[in-house]
């Protein structure tokens, strides 16, 4: 059955645009069959009988960001505007998987940025970070990739991207630390050269963490 799956693999999905090709459901399927046997588990038992498709179809839905095009989500959604006051949405919920150990991390992505002539619609901005969270993803790197695609696609004269996450991978294995949140940010253009603007753009998106009251 390895020799099998191996031969059906296909190289590994490296274009970060979101245009890779859509998951292979039926070699998810015989690796998910092979990993219950190795753990010394019977696919054939009554609680797993349908578990390898269950999660070939589970790991190809929270991976589907490879396969969104970042312009045709946008597309029809910039508008003019004379406005050039920040605009912010937070609290965006987010679900990503470490690329590290397979597990999943979550939390919550706070976005601003200074308009240059046009906006983008209000909606956009969480499939944007959808787009992003829905791979094999590390949190640094998708702070990053909200916040360049946002600058370059709307020519903003700024960015910035907070990002809070719980890890399931530090709660559940290794350190197992049930209340720690990892913070990490990305500030573009008039967000990282002026102090003035940051300090406004963290004072807006403040609050108490992720899991805890305001």
């Amino acid at each position: 059955m390895a020799k099998q799956a191996a031969s059906r693999r296909r190289k590994p999905v490296e274009d970060m645009s979101g245009t890779g090709r859509p998951a292979d459901l039926g070699v998810l399927q015989a690796l998910v069959t092979e990993t219950l046997l190795a753990l010394g588990e019977n696919p054939g038992r009554n609680g797993l009988l349908k578990t390898p498709e269950r999660v070939a179809k589970a790991l190809a839905f929270m991976t589907q960001g490879y396969h969104r095009d970042i312009d045709q989500l946008l597309n029809g959604a910039l508008f003019p505007i004379e406005y050039d006051e920040m605009v912010i949405v937070k609290d965006i919920d987010f679900y990503s998987m470490c690329e590290h150990h397979l597990l999943p991390f979550y939390g919550k992505v706070h976005v601003g940025y200074l308009p240059n002539k046009k906006v983008v619609g209000l909606s956009k901005i969480p499939r944007i970070v959808d787009t992003f969270a829905r791979r094999l993803q590390v949190q640094e790197r998708l702070t990053v990739q909200i916040a360049e695609t946002l600058k370059t696609k709307l020519n903003a004269h700024g960015v910035g991207v907070v990002v809070e996450a719980r890890h399931l991978c530090m709660m559940m294995r290794g350190v197992e630390k049930q209340n720690t949140v990892a913070v990490s940010s990305s500030m573009l253009g008039a967000f990282r050269t002026q102090q003035q603007t940051r300090l406004e753009f963290l004072k807006l998106i403040r609050r108490s963490g992720v899991g805890t009251s305001d």
